[in-house]
């Protein structure tokens, strides 16, 4: 099989694509035969060795789609042909590959494989963000970073459907038009306007109830000044880089605010949780409430060029891997 190996930290030039051993699926194990393959940015922190992944040589990617080859022992929910999706196991860039059952969900047949190789990770993510983190309800208003973003896109449209008021945040005019279209009421550019401002502005001096923020060091601490007393920081990446160390009393300081960091792995450490989240996204997607947005589809063998468009902050909505 092919398969894209990591043997040495770095940028998008030590993607190498070659040939890969999978072997045969162990007990609670399955073997799969990807279809499609989603490109995360948390696959750039792999990639660079910001988060550590196990040892060199590595295959990256932590989502697909695609369907059963053969089951290992003990696993009774999944046969050979059987529609699948799965996420939060590295290995998923190649052409087939082991996948623990923990992690495996059956895909609806309303789903095809590229939505459903695009909407683990990142819906995951939107559903544990909306939720689980901070309940949002009809009436929040909720400011979204990177709106134009894989997650941005999903947890803009899914909180417009949970009633809030959403402001978003975007680089670009083009951008802009975009999280319109799915759904924002207010959009702001980071180039040309001060986002603390504007939601100022448009709250009546109130700020928002919660900010999703996946862009980090560019964005803090001028995200705590846009929410509103008891507001909720929710940060979950950092595409801008690592926000640095900061003394917990400037939550008091700023309105006994709350902040947290949550990670999709935790959420998803039962296997009833796996289930009831993704029937969570897989409701809303098959409603027509969110809309996967595919606008890259890019040949496995070519992930370099992928990822050194997702590091530019040339993509939005989501890129796919076809093997």
């Amino acid at each position: 099989m092919k398969g894209i190996r990591v043997h040495r930290h770095g940028g998008p030039d030590v993607l190498a694509y070659e040939d890969v051993e999978v072997g045969a699926p162990g007990p609670g194990e399955v073997r799969v035969r990807n279809h499609a393959i989603g490109v995360n940015f948390v696959d750039v922190y792999f990639r660079t060795g910001e988060y550590a992944p196990p040892r060199l040589p590595f295959t990256p990617g932590n989502e697909g789609a695609g369907e059963v080859v053969e089951v290992g022992a003990g696993v009774t929910d999944f046969a050979p042909g059987d529609r699948v999706a799965y996420v939060e196991t590295l290995g998923s860039y190649a052409e087939e590959r082991i996948v623990p059952a923990h992690f495996l969900v059956h895909l609806p047949a309303a789903i095809d494989f590229e939505t459903g190789a695009a909407m683990m990770l990142k819906g995951l993510t939107a559903q544990y963000l909306l939720r689980r983190t901070f309940g949002v309800e009809a009436g929040h208003t909720v400011l979204v970073h990177a709106a134009a973003g894989g997650v941005g896109l999903i947890v803009t449209q899914w909180a417009k459907h949970l009633g809030a008021r959403v402001i978003a945040t975007v680089g670009s005019p083009e951008k802009a038009e975009l999280v319109r279209r799915n759904g924002a009421d207010h959009v702001i550019e980071y180039s040309t306007e001060n986002f603390v401002e504007r939601v100022k502005e448009i709250t009546n001096g109130e700020g928002a109830h919660v900010v999703y923020d996946g862009i980090g060091k560019a964005t803090f601490p001028a995200s705590l000044d846009a929410l509103r007393p008891l507001g909720t920081f929710v940060s979950f990446g950092s595409a801008s880089g690592p926000i640095e160390p900061f003394d917990i009393t400037l939550l008091a300081k700023k309105g006994s605010l709350f902040a947290t960091w949550p990670i999709l792995f935790t959420h998803l450490a039962r296997r009833e949780d796996v289930l009831a989240m993704s029937e969570d996204l897989f409701r809303v997607v098959s409603s027509g409430a969110v809309k996967i947005a595919v606008h890259g589809r890019v040949p496995l063998s070519q992930v370099a060029e992928a990822h050194r468009r997702l590091e530019a902050r040339k993509s939005t909505g989501a890129t796919v891997l076809l093997p």
